[in-house]
C-alpha cells in the first residue's frame, strides 16, 4: 500500500490563502482613485488621517471616521466629531 499524499492539501491551502490575500489587497488598494488627508480638531486635540476611495466623498468620510475614532470617547462624541469638528482637507 502506498502512503497518502499529505503535502498536496497543505500546498493547495497555502496557495489559496496567498491568492485570497492578493485579491483582498488589490480590491482594497487598487480601486482607490481619490486620496486625501484630513486634520481634525476636537476637544482640544488635533489629529490627521489619510483616506482613499473611488469618490471624493467616500475618501473624505473614511479619513474623517478614522480621525474621529481616535479623538472621541463613546458614540455621542464620535458623531459630534464627525459632523461638527473643524477640519483641514488636503487632496492628493
Amino acid at each position: 500500500m502506498s502512503k497518502p499524499r499529505k503535502k498536496l492539501p497543505v500546498i493547495a491551502g497555502i496557495v489559496f490563502i496567498v491568492a485570497f490575500i492578493a485579491v483582498m489587497a488589490w480590491s482594497t488598494f487598487g480601486n482607490a482613485q481619490v486620496h486625501c488627508e484630513i486634520c481634525i480638531t476636537y476637544n482640544g486635540q488635533t489629529i490627521c488621517r489619510a483616506g482613499a476611495a473611488t469618490t471624493r466623498e467616500q475618501a473624505e468620510r473614511a479619513a474623517t471616521d478614522s480621525a474621529c475614532t481616535d479623538l472621541s470617547h463613546g458614540m455621542t462624541e464620535l458623531m459630534q466629531c464627525q459632523n461638527n469638528a473643524p477640519r483641514k482637507i488636503t487632496w492628493k
